[in-house]
């Protein structure tokens, strides 16, 4: 359950802290004054998406904190474990959203992503917003909701996984069974190219090389030119070389190094460097020694290059990628010899892949037909206790699809059905023509729902909206005796259902020439008098509106 919320620059708040009990609690207070905002600070802080818009104008950031007591949340416990996070059957989740609309997230001061809050979240609280009624007219909701409440949600998500790999396998053997019509025509093309690149002896072919040589055969006229200039400059001129420069200045040094020794070192390195121009100049003159102009050669690497780039545009790849397109057209030319096999085994796959959809998603029918039969029964129920006492509830189970054409949702089509007076047919839910009905029916269907579910906190956002009088007093009841088990958190404009909570918090809006922001305060009886005396009465509060209060709060029995 949730032991406390505290939220610093959201929206309407700058600055909240709640504390939260077990039971039933509502939140009443006038219309925008901010109830609504508290149900988003918990889906944000459990993983909604968010954006800067939340944040409240002045403040760098937004923070949510909900603290909970996981002690009863086995499921949640479990999760904790698996990831490694100490619970100490408490848990503390943070969400920071940034001005920049970045958020982080955290789970006992551990950052984890949205999913995992997400995942969280799911174990910890079940919302029930104030429009459900109108997503349950919805086939896909409706479906979810009785399989949510037959624990089908295994069986649903291995049908998914299930028609994900038919769907593969049936792609697999398309794409298969066309290759292999058309294998006799590809196979002599592939023939063809293959043959044609084996004679121009792609396999051994290395073209960088290639191009390497082209390029000196096209400047060999410029290398050998420039290379004989610099050899004469360094080396073979008479008297003006690198090297007999170097050798006069060596002389003339020597003939000073008795009266100047310091000359000597400079000696010894100058005639380290005659030796590596002497050594350089004859490697340089045996690189040219080995060039020569060929004009045939220079011909036939110009014909080769541009028989290379044909070849590469035909097969639209780059000519350096021609060897590994010979090798995939031998890949595949060995795998139409093989296609008639692979054909025959994807068969067998698909088969089996249908075989398995068939038997699972037949389970998952007769699970829901059960499941159906027992909701049916507490739905009529609730709803007969909701004001309608001849409403009757259906679930209709029919096939939606041929049993060879597997669907992600199973065999079955989900219809829920309403007959609200005698002598009136069995309806679709989205043919009910009274909205004031529809609510009622929405939040039976609903109630009947959370007792399967082993969620700690139940959160209503005006669910009893459209209804009043004796039935919201009918809703309350059953809101509090759900209370007894569970955590409930219920905003509310009802009188009728705010008298029967354990706990009442009054949401208000203060407002000044600078800034608006709502405040949460719990209240004592005389002040819940007073509030409960306000939603009936309106803005003036009498006399007779009080009593009118303190009457409804002594009806409440547990």
């Amino acid at each position: 359950m949730i032991c406390g919320l505290s939220i610093q620059g959201l929206t309407v708040v700058e600055s909240l802290d709640i504390d939260l009990n077990s039971g039933f609690t509502v939140l009443t207070g006038e219309t925008g004054a901010g109830k609504s905002i508290l149900l988003t600070a918990m889906g944000l802080a459990l993983g909604d998406r968010a954006d800067a818009g939340y944040i409240r104008p002045g403040f760098d950031r937004a923070e949510i904190n909900l603290e909970f007591d996981i002690l009863d949340s086995p499921e949640a416990l479990a999760l904790l474990k698996e990831l490694e996070i100490d619970s100490d059957n408490c848990c503390i989740v943070r969400r920071i959203l940034s001005r920049d609309g970045r958020s982080k997230a955290f789970i006992n001061n551990c950052q984890v992503t949205l999913q995992i809050l997400q995942q969280l979240g799911e174990r910890l609280i079940d919302i029930h917003g104030q429009h459900a009624h109108l997503s349950l007219l919805a086939a896909d909701q409706q479906r979810q909701l009785l399989d949510e409440t037959g624990n089908n949600l295994n069986l649903v998500k291995k049908i998914h996984q299930l028609v994900d790999q038919w769907k593969q396998t049936r792609d697999q053997l398309k794409q298969a069974s066309e290759s292999l019509h058309n294998a006799s025509d590809r196979k002599k093309l592939l023939q063809f190219q293959i043959e044609e690149m084996e004679s121009l002896e792609i396999n051994s072919l290395n073209y960088q090389a290639l191009v390497d040589e082209h390029t000196l055969q096209a400047n060999i006229g410029n290398i050998l030119n420039s290379g004989q200039a610099q050899l004469d400059i360094l080396y073979e001129q008479e008297q003006n070389s690198v090297s007999s420069l170097i050798g006069a200045s060596i002389r003339s040094l020597s003939e000073l190094s008795e009266a100047a020794p310091q000359y000597l070192p400079i000696i010894d390195l100058l005639d380290e460097a005659q030796i590596q121009i002497q050594e350089s100049s004859q490697q340089l003159r045996r690189y040219l020694d080995s060039l020569e102009a060929d004009p045939q050669k220079q011909n036939y690497l110009d014909d080769r290059l541009a028989v290379l780039h044909s070849l590469a545009r035909k097969h639209q790849i780059r000519p350096e990628e021609l060897p590994q397109k010979l090798d995939a057209l031998g890949e595949e030319i060995n795998q139409l010899e093989n296609n008639s096999e692979h054909v025959e085994q994807l068969k067998i796959e698909y088969d089996e892949r249908l075989k398995q959809y068939q038997t699972i998603a037949e389970e998952l029918s007769v699970k829901r037909k059960k499941n159906a039969l027992r909701m049916e029964k507490k739905i009529s129920t609730a709803i007969q206790e909701l004001g309608m006492p001849q409403g009757q509830f259906k679930i209709n189970i029919s096939r939606q699809n041929e049993i060879d054409t597997p669907s992600p949702t199973g065999f079955d089509r989900i219809d829920f059905r309403v007959s609200t007076n005698p002598g009136l047919p069995l309806r679709s839910l989205n043919k009910v023509a009274s909205g004031g009905e529809l609510s009622r029916i929405s939040l039976a269907i609903q109630v009947a729902a959370i007792d399967s579910n082993s969620t700690a906190t139940m959160v209503f956002d005006e669910v009893d909206s459209g209804i009043g009088g004796g039935i919201a007093e009918i809703v309350g009841d059953r809101l509090r005796k759900l209370g007894s088990t569970q955590q409930v958190l219920c905003i509310t404009h009802l009188p009728q259902v705010a008298a029967q909570s354990h706990h009442h918090l009054l949401v208000e809006k203060a407002s000044d020439d600078e800034n608006t922001q709502s405040r949460v305060r719990p209240l004592d009886s005389k002040q819940r008098q007073q509030e409960i005396a306000r939603m009936l009465g309106g803005i003036k509060i009498t006399e007779q509106t009080l009593a009118h209060a303190g009457e409804m709060l002594g009806w409440i029995k547990e």
